[in-house]
């Protein structure tokens, strides 16, 4: 699917999927890694923003780049 301002939130929304999902698989083979003795530490700490009331923040790793492209890729195969 080619990008124009009708379908921005087809790609908004695949990208945060791909984000979140890479960001959860990455996590899940650090943890598996770690159980099998092997620690991997490839995070950087929680990217965000807090304002009092609402604080968001995610971890960044190698998936979520990884789920970026993904989310990318996908859209751009519809």
């Amino acid at each position: 699917m080619k990008y124009s301002t009708r379908n921005r939130g087809v790609l908004l929304r695949l990208i945060l999927l791909g984000l979140l999902a890479g960001t959860l698989a990455w996590d899940l083979c650090e943890r598996l890694l770690g159980n099998a003795g092997l620690i991997i530490d490839l995070g950087i700490g929680p990217v965000g923003f807090d304002i009092r009331v609402l604080a968001v923040s995610i971890y960044l790793n190698p998936g979520t780049l990884i789920g970026i492209i993904g989310g990318w890729i996908l859209f751009r195969r519809l």
